[in-house]
């Protein structure tokens, strides 16, 4: 193990936060009964507002942010792994109240580890990191719902991280997917990724009808607000939306019709606290039915140098697919 290792730490002072680039040693992690030595991590949008300060997601400093990380485990005393297993986290407090990935070592609570699929590398991993892995949490949960192959399922957000990987997703397991963004550049790269239709932002980001023309028997949604509000409206009877993020706000502006007259259920995901057994299944399912290609079409990879400018821009939505940060 490493007697001192790069790590990036944010600081708060009164009202300001800082990210400093620091060297740190293996005691000044927190603790826990594994200590990995992280290879990857990603940026997500939540990586963005830990980052930045503009959403309170860091709620203990100083704090390494970095929600995600794969590598090779150094040390463990947790049963079910040793020395040299690969292995993935995301979430579970991660840059919230525990030190996270952008570290060249983590040390983390067993329990919340899954063994990296061997169908992935680290690398490949964090180009699914958290999106990825919600997507895939997404799918699962239309899936539970009865939204079956063959139907239309809209994607929301769909150029950015989880809608890159939801539309891969969708269109392996063969729904017809609706792609909706407002960068109309990237109908080509959604196109490439499966979408069957490329629809605009502003049609959905408008003031709701409490329902509208059925569209769609299922939906993944990362954007809330208005945008999951028109969704929800335009979803057919018995459909199901799963939604998973509040870029556009917290607020939903509808009322329970869609529910009542349609039966269509709203379908909350929430990936940090996932039980275990449904994370292996998730990260289980993304090795069966991700396609690679798709994945790497969809991913660039920076330094951890590059992370504080990425946290800007994928902010202010200029990140297509994913980041991977090279520890």
């Amino acid at each position: 193990m490493k007697s001192r290792f790069r790590a990036i730490l944010l600081r708060k002072d009164a009202d300001k936060q800082t990210a400093e680039d620091v060297e740190l040693t293996p005691d000044d992690l927190m603790p826990g009964d594994v200590t990995v030595a992280v290879s990857h991590s990603t940026v997500n949008y939540k990586d963005g507002l830990a980052l930045t300060g503009r959403s309170p997601v860091v709620r203990k400093f100083p704090m390494i942010p970095g929600i995600d990380l794969a590598g090779i485990v150094e040390e463990s005393s947790h049963p079910q792994f040793k020395q040299g297993d690969k292995v993935v986290l995301n979430g579970f407090g991660l840059s919230e109240v525990h030190y996270g990935g952008y570290s060249e070592l983590a040390r983390v609570k067993g329990d919340w580890l899954v063994p990296l699929p061997k169908e992935f590398s680290p690398a490949q991993a964090m180009a699914i990191g958290t999106a990825g892995y919600t997507a895939m949490l997404c799918v699962l949960a239309l899936e539970d719902a009865h939204v079956k192959p063959g139907s239309a399922v809209i994607v929301t957000g769909a150029a950015g991280g989880v809608g890159s990987v939801a539309v891969a997703l969708l269109d392996r397991l063969g729904y017809k997917v609706i792609a909706s963004t407002g960068r109309p550049e990237e109908e080509a790269y959604l196109k490439g990724l499966g979408a069957a239709e490329i629809i605009p932002r502003a049609e959905l980001a408008g003031e709701p009808r409490m329902l509208g023309k059925e569209r769609w028997a299922g939906a993944v949604d990362s954007v809330g607000s208005k945008t999951l509000a028109n969704v929800i409206a335009s979803t057919s009877y018995g459909g199901a939306v799963a939604a998973c993020g509040l870029a556009a706000g917290l607020e939903l502006p509808t009322s329970v019709a869609p529910f009542i007259l349609r039966g269509i259920s709203l379908l909350g995901i929430d990936s940090v606290q996932m039980p275990k057994p449904r994370r292996i299944q998730a990260w289980n399912r993304l090795a069966k039915d991700l396609d690679v290609g798709k994945l790497a079409a969809m991913t660039k990879t920076i330094p951890l140098s590059g992370v504080r400018q990425a946290a800007e821009d994928i902010l202010a939505g200029k990140i297509r697919g994913r980041l991977v940060v090279e520890i």
